[in-house]
């Protein structure tokens, strides 16, 4: 018997992720490499990127054994809604900010899901927004403004 592909949700995930690292390590490419003690600005993405592979490799295999079909229908809003909040976040970046770029973030997101709780989106914005200052301003030292008057 003849397994279907297109309906093996598995092979699909795999395929996904297998594509996606790909495309990342090919971008990846044109930035030096360096080596473990002394990383270039490469190193980091393409090990990224051929960890991704290796899983999608294994997920898309495994998917080959179990034939599990796919379920339901595409989400099409959640995928469409949360690609805009990222080409908007990367797009409000350099001219609004590291913060309200992540508040656009979080609220667009957010409005991807079944339900929409604004007190719970609000809790979570003012969390991620210290996690992400925290780590990638104070502990890393990245120079991002923080908002448009900076």
């Amino acid at each position: 018997m003849k397994p279907n592909l297109l309906n093996n949700k598995d092979f699909l995930a795999g395929l996904l992720m297998v594509v996606i690292g790909g495309i990342g390590f090919y971008m990846a490419l044109s930035f030096p490499y360096g080596s473990a003690l002394r990383m270039g600005p490469g190193y980091f993405p393409r090990v990224l990127c051929g960890i991704l592979i290796a899983f999608g490799l294994y997920v898309g295999l495994r998917g080959l054994r179990s034939g599990e079909p796919v379920e339901g229908v595409w989400g099409w809003k959640a995928l469409t809604l949360i690609t805009i909040a990222f080409v908007v976040y990367g797009w409000l970046m350099e001219r609004i900010g590291f913060v309200p770029s992540l508040v656009v973030l979080f609220f667009v997101s957010a409005f991807a899901g079944h339900e929409f709780k604004f007190k719970e989106v609000v809790i979570l914005t003012v969390l991620m927004i210290l996690f992400a200052w925290a780590v990638f301003i104070h502990g890393l030292g990245l120079p991002f403004r923080l908002f448009w008057w900076d």
